[in-house]
C-alpha cells in the first residue's frame, strides 16, 4: 500500500475540523506594497512591511510534536517553516505562483537520473543552526533516518515506501549506526536518494519537516522537541503544555542571503492555542492591544461571522480568501447493491442539488460547486468535465429514468451514512440536503448518523464500508498525485488497516498510467495526464463530487504583507509584518 493515503488522510481531517487546508487565490500586499495596494481591496494593513515588533497567533490546536520527524506537514509548514528549513519549499507567493516547489537549503529543486529513481542535491554555502555550527548534508540524512523511529512517529511516511529498504528500516536508534544506504552523502554538500521506483514529483516531498537537519550530537530523542535546532530564521525560546504556547525569537545565524522564500518581520512571535474559535474571531475583530498585530492559522468564520463582516468595510479588508487542495463528495461502495448498478449511481448524481448541498455547507463565501474530484486549479492537473449535469438544483427527471432503466420505476430507498461532527463538510446539515434532493427523484433516503470517530472507522474499512456516504479529500501537495492515487488505485486498497479507495477499484489501465504519470518530472505534463484520468474515472460514477472548500480569515488591525498560496490556502506566517 502507497503511504499517499496515510498523509493525505492526516491532512484531509486536519483540513475538516480547523480549516487548516489551504490553495489559496490570495490578495495579499506584495513586500513593499504600500497604501495602494490596500485601497485595491487586498487584505491587511497599508504600508510598507518593516522589521520589528511581536506577532501573536491565535489558534484553536496547539502545535503538538513540535519535532521535524513528527510533523506532518506540507511545504514545509506553516510555523514549523520559521524553525525548520527543508531541501526544497514552497513559493511564498500569492495564487498559483504559491503551487511551486523552489530551493531552500538546497541550490535547486532536485537533480533527477534518466527514470527519477533517483535525485541528488546540493546545499547552499553558508548555512548555519542557531549555535552557529555549519549545516551538512549528514544533519539531513540523520534527520531523515530518526523519522523512522516508532519514538518519533507521526511524521509523513512517503519515504518508508519510497526509499530502498525503507519499509523495513527501524530508525538510528537501532541500526547500530549503519543508517540507512539509500540515502548517500558523498560529502558535506551533497545528498543523493535512491528509490524503489520512479518518483517525478519528488521535489514535493523534499518540502517535508523530516527534510530538516538534524546534528546527531544534538539528538535528544523524545525530548528534542522542547528545543529543536533552528535553521530557520526563528528558534524556540518557550515550549508550554506540549505546543499549547510557542514562543519564538530571532535566530541571529540564520542568512537572509540563503533564504529567498521567508521574510520574517517580527522580532517575536508568540503562538497561542486551545482557545475557541469564536473567541478567536472575536479577539481579531476587536483587535484590542496585542491582538491588534495577530492572525490565526487553523481558524475560519463561519456564516454568521462573515454577515457581520459583510456589513463592515473595515472588517471586510481584514479578511483573506484562500482555496485548498480539498474536495467534498458522496462515496459510493459498488459491492453494496444497489450501488452495483452504475445506473443508480449516475441518477444520484443527476438528482444532487448543489445549490442547497453549498448552502448547507455555509453558503457561497465558504463552498464552490463541484463536479470533478481535482480541484480547480491548474497545478492539480483541473480538466473540466460534468458527467452527469445536475444543473445548480438537480435533474430529478433525468435520475427517474435512470433509475427505470435500472430495474426502479417506483423508486427506492437507501441508506446515507454520515458523522454527526458539526463541520458541515460530512455532518447533518449536508446530508439532509442531499435526502431532500434525492426524494425529488423518488430515492427515499434514511441518514444513518455517527459520532464523528466511529463514521471515520466505518469508512477505511474496506470490509464493512456502507454503500452509500459522505466523504471528503485533501492532497499533500498541490498535484493530482495525493488526490488520485489513494483513491483510485488498486493496490492501494487495504483490507486490514484503513482503506481509502472507498470503490475498491482495481482497474488494470488506471494503475498502470498513476505509473506511467509518477515518472514524470515535467510537472506541467503530469498535471495534464492527471486532468484526463481524473475524467476518465468520472466516467463510473464513483463518487458525486459535491463542493470544494473556500478559507475566510481575519487578521488583526497592525498585520500587513498577507499572502496566501494556491497550496496552503492560508496566510504565510513567514510574510506577515506588524511594523
Amino acid at each position: 500500500m502507497s503511504r499517499q493515503s496515510h498523509i493525505s488522510r492526516r491532512v484531509a481531517a486536519a483540513a475538516v475540523s480547523l480549516v487548516l487546508a489551504g490553495g489559496a487565490a490570495a490578495c495579499g500586499p506584495k513586500d513593499g506594497a504600500d497604501a495602494a495596494g490596500a485601497a485595491e481591496g487586498k487584505p491587511g494593513a497599508a504600508g510598507a512591511p518593516q522589521k520589528g515588533g511581536t506577532l501573536t497567533v491565535l489558534n484553536s490546536e496547539p502545535q503538538n510534536d513540535f519535532d521535524p520527524a513528527r510533523l506532518y506537514t506540507s511545504g514545509g509548514g506553516n510555523v514549523p517553516s520559521l524553525v525548520f528549513r527543508t531541501l526544497t519549499t514552497r513559493n511564498r507567493e500569492d495564487g498559483a505562483a504559491g503551487t511551486k516547489v523552489v530551493p531552500d537549503l538546497a541550490t535547486d529543486i532536485g537533480r533527477p537520473n534518466a527514470d527519477a529513481t533517483e535525485w541528488t542535491y546540493t546545499l547552499k554555502d553558508g548555512l548555519k543552526y542557531e549555535d552557529g555550527s555549519p549545516i551538512t548534508t549528514a544533519d539531513i540524512k540523520y534527520g531523515i533516518e530518526r523519522s523512522f523511529a516508532a519514538e518519533l512517529s507521526g511524521g509523513a511516511p512517503y519515504l518508508r515506501d519510497w526509499l530502498v529498504g525503507g519499509e523495513s528500516y527501524e530508525g538510528p536508534y537501532k541500526d547500530g549506526g549503519k543508517g540507512l544506504d539509500s540515502i548517500v552523502v558523498p560529502d558535506a554538500k551533497t545528498i543523493v536518494f535512491k528509490l524503489r521506483k520512479p518518483e517525478g514529483e519528488f521535489p514535493f516531498v523534499a518540502t517535508q519537516t523530516q527534510f530538516a537537519p538534524v546534528p546527531r550530537a544534538k539528538d535528544t530523542g523524545a525530548k528534542y522537541e522542547e528545543h529543536p535546532l533552528s535553521s530557520g530564521p526563528y528558534k524556540v525560546v518557550g515550549n508550554e503544555n506540549d505546543g499549547e504556547r510557542l514562543t519564538l525569537e530571532r535566530n541571529e545565524h540564520w542568512d537572509q542571503k540563503t533564504d529567498e522564500e521567508r521574510k520574517a518581520y517580527p522580532d517575536r512571535i508568540d503562538v497561542r492555542s486551545g482557545l475557541d474559535s469564536a473567541v478567536i474571531n472575536q479577539r481579531l475583530t476587536t483587535s484590542a492591544g496585542p491582538d491588534a498585530a495577530a492572525i490565526t492559522t487553523d481558524t475560519n468564520l463561519g456564516p454568521a461571522e462573515l454577515a457581520q463582516v459583510g456589513d463592515n468595510k473595515e472588517l471586510a479588508g481584514r479578511v483573506g480568501t484562500g482555496h485548498f487542495g480539498y474536495v467534498n463528495y458522496i462515496a459510493f461502495n459498488p459491492k453494496v447493491a444497489p450501488f452495483d448498478n452504475p445506473k443508480v449511481r449516475q441518477a444520484i448524481s443527476h438528482a444532487i442539488n448543489r445549490t442547497s448541498v453549498v448552502n448547507a455547507a455555509g453558503g457561497s463565501a465558504l463552498a464552490e460547486p463541484a463536479t470533478t474530484f481535482l480541484p480547480e486549479r491548474e497545478a492539480f492537473g483541473f480538466t473540466p468535465y460534468d458527467h452527469f449535469p445536475a444543473g445548480k438544483t438537480g435533474d430529478p427527471a433525468t435520475a427517474k429514468e435512470l433509475l427505470k432503466e435500472a430495474g426502479f420505476p417506483d423508486g427506492l430507498t437507501v441508506t446515507l451514512t454520515h458523522s454527526t461532527a458539526q463541520n458541515r463538510q460530512t455532518s447533518p446539515e449536508v446530508a439532509t440536503a442531499v435526502q431532500q434532493a434525492l426524494a425529488a427523484a423518488g430515492i427515499t433516503v434514511k441518514l444513518e448518523g455517527l459520532e464523528n470517530n466511529a463514521f471515520n472507522e466505518r469508512r477505511w474499512d474496506a470490509k464493512n464500508t456502507p454503500g452509500f456516504f459522505l466523504s471528503r479529500w485533501g492532497a499533500d501537495w498541490p498535484s493530482g498525485g495525493p488526490f488520485l492515487a489513494p483513491i483510485f488505485d488498486g493496490r492501494q486498497i487495504v483490507t486490514g488497516g484503513s482503506n481509502y479507495n472507498h470503490a475498491q477499484l482495481d482497474d488494470p489501465a488506471v494503475n498502470a498510467e498513476i505509473d506511467e504519470i509518477a515518472k514524470l518530472t515535467d510537472l506541467a505534463a503530469a498535471g495534464k495526464r492527471w486532468g484526463a484520468l481524473d475524467k476518465k474515472i468520472g466516467e463510473q460514477a464513483l463518487t458525486v463530487p459535491l463542493f470544494h472548500p473556500v478559507y475566510k480569515r481575519l487578521v488583526g488591525k497592525d498585520v500587513k504583507n498577507v499572502v496566501i498560496s494556491d497550496w496552503t490556502g492560508v496566510l504565510d506566517i513567514s510574510q506577515v509584518a506588524v511594523k
